[in-house]
């Protein structure tokens, strides 16, 4: 039986996944007794930060032999929209790149004009220019010129690869997918782990996928928001740590690829409402890094590893007259931020492992869930298990 979604025509069991993603919350990391630092907001989500808006389409068909461009599909998109789906205003950002084996599109222009105007757009690897053209037609229809009044759109859509589950070069990601992904959007609770973008992903060869994660500051830092939103498809096995402690060597049966390579991507977005700078925006992003090395990440030669961060504040900040007034934290307020971005990132790798179910993909590859059970008694193995 098929039915309609997004005016496409998809399998019953799709659409089923979607209702029960969008309606029931899965165990999280911190449920399993997971200790983090950090004080998380009340979604522990990149959402967190108000005005932000998650949506995903997850595509999921077939079994067994692949058939180029009949599947097995294991894919999808993630849309985020800095200011809610509705608003034509743009906002400040900027992007780092840890390791380059991957793509972002439109980061040029956010690197020399400082702003990201529109959505943030996550897929696989080869479906980045039908999602990139996509989000143009999307805006074209819904929305109106740019603050500047210009008629024009360099979409951010990044990617990482899912070609060990997903017939990757059958191109099953449609235009109305990411419309989809677009129009369907909200605040709250966001869906983790085979679910958009991630629904293929891999990270330390247990099935990854989405996770997200924030923090509040304290009042007497502002009482600013962080929250952090991945794509995880990277790292070794061997080299996973969660807490500190060394889980992937703790349970090293059923390895996702069979070999050692640090092979995968992963796609970090932070957002904030702090009154940050595009300078200032481009330091929250390398700081990345760091919440990835408490995983245990070593940014390997394979992997694409690239973030990019933005701010909420400062509405109306773009335009072509007039005299604009901002504000800004000064420099030496920024360490609170840093830390609070390197803890939402650590915990959000991991919830989107804890979130991931096991798949089965094209040519009966499986990759098993990071199982909870296993990952309880190895953190009171070294005393690390928070309850």
């Amino acid at each position: 039986m098929f039915l309609s979604v997004a005016n496409r025509v998809i399998p019953v069991a799709l659409l089923l996944t979607i209702t029960l993603t969008a309606s029931a919350q899965k165990v999280r990391a911190r449920d399993l007794g997971v200790p983090f630092d950090g004080a998380p907001g009340p979604n522990n989500a990149i959402t967190d930060v108000k005005g932000v808006e998650v949506g995903h389409t997850t595509l999921i068909s077939g079994q067994g032999k692949l058939v180029v461009g009949k599947g097995p599909v294991r894919t999808g998109v993630t849309a985020i929209h800095p200011r809610g789906k509705t608003s034509n205003d743009a906002v400040f950002a900027a992007w780092f790149t840890l390791n380059g084996n991957g793509e972002m599109t439109g980061t040029t222009w956010v690197d020399d004009s400082g702003f990201l105007n529109g959505p943030v757009m996550i897929t696989n690897t080869h479906s980045v220019g039908v999602v990139r053209d996509a989000v143009i037609a999307w805006k074209v229809k819904h929305g109106t010129p740019d603050m500047e009044g210009y008629w024009w759109s360099l979409p951010v859509v990044a990617e990482t690869w899912d070609g060990w589950l997903n017939d990757i070069n059958g191109f099953h990601v449609m235009p109305e997918d990411a419309w989809h992904a677009l129009d369907t959007a909200h605040s709250g609770p966001v869906e983790e782990g085979n679910v958009g973008g991630g629904t293929g992903m891999i990270c330390n060869e247990f099935k990854g996928g989405i996770g997200t994660s924030s923090r509040v500051l304290d009042a007497k830092d502002g009482g600013y928001t962080i929250g952090v939103l991945v794509q995880c498809n990277y790292g070794r096995r061997d080299q996973l740590r969660i807490a500190g402690v060394p889980v992937g060597k703790e349970i090293p049966e059923h390895p996702a690829y069979g070999k050692s390579d640090d092979t995968g991507s992963i796609i970090v977005i932070v957002a904030t409402d702090a009154p940050l700078i595009p300078t200032q925006l481009k330091r929250v992003a390398k700081k990345v890094s760091l919440g990835l090395g408490r995983d245990g990440s070593y940014s390997g030669d394979g992997s694409g590893d690239i973030f990019l961060a933005f701010s909420t504040a400062n509405s109306g900040a773009v335009g072509s007259k007039g005299l604009h007034q901002l504000t800004m934290l000064p420099n030496d307020s920024l360490d609170p931020i840093f830390l609070a971005t390197v803890q939402a990132t650590e915990e959000a790798v991991v919830n989107a492992m804890v979130a991931a179910e096991t798949m089965k993909g094209i040519n009966d590859h499986e990759v098993i869930a990071l199982p909870h059970d296993r990952l309880r008694d190895v953190l009171k193995k070294y005393n690390r298990l928070a309850k």
